[in-house]
């Protein structure tokens, strides 16, 4: 009986033992901080209005192909483009530059043209200068407005999230060369 009450106690001393070092351990990697974030953060809604412009053409194009299907499938299904593409104040390319489009985008519909976007909203003027918008969603190019969803920032846009109604207003059919205006819609603390 006795050597089942050592075992007993020596059990119960290696699980306080082991469960005081290790909430210890996990304290260090993992910390409930929510309260005193919660005091200090202040939820914003920022509305941004700019333009898009994704030029495949010419001799410095912003967007170039990167992969593509291995024949000719229907609407380029496959075909996925590297973009830096320039941001502005105002719908002509030579406006005032606010930013950069960055990612990629890629054909990802069979039966129409719809997009897979993939790309950074990354600003560099007034108060978002060094921030960005995460953008990942589903662009069925030839609708009229096409909402995607934001699902995070950097900067100002920390814990973004929101929305971004994308609307082209130029299309070259002969170059693939697009104007798109865009209205951002984005919760921010």
């Amino acid at each position: 009986m006795a050597t089942i009450f050592s075992i007993y106690l020596l059990f119960t001393l290696y699980y306080i033992t082991f469960s005081t070092f290790y909430s210890t351990v996990s304290g260090i990697f993992c910390e409930e901080i929510s309260e005193g974030i919660a005091i200090k953060r202040v939820e914003k809604r920022s509305h941004l209005h700019f333009y898009f412009h994704d030029v495949i053409s010419g001799k410095k194009p912003s967007a170039v192909k990167i992969a593509g299907p291995p024949n000719n499938s229907a609407y380029g299904f496959g075909a996925t483009m590297m973009m830096d593409d320039a941001l502005t104040e105002g719908p002509e390319i030579s406006s005032k530059l606010v930013g950069r489009a960055q990612g990629m985008y890629a054909l990802a519909a069979q039966e129409d043209v719809s997009l897979l976007m993939v790309m950074n909203l990354a600003f560099i003027e007034g108060t978002y200068n060094g921030s960005s918008i995460s953008v990942v969603g589903r662009n069925p190019v030839f609708d009229d407005v096409r909402e995607m969803p934001i699902v995070g920032g950097s900067g100002v846009f920390r814990f973004g999230r929101g929305y971004a109604l994308a609307h082209t207003i130029w299309f070259d059919y002969n170059t693939g060369d697009a104007t798109v205006e865009y209205n951002v819609y984005v919760a921010h603390y």
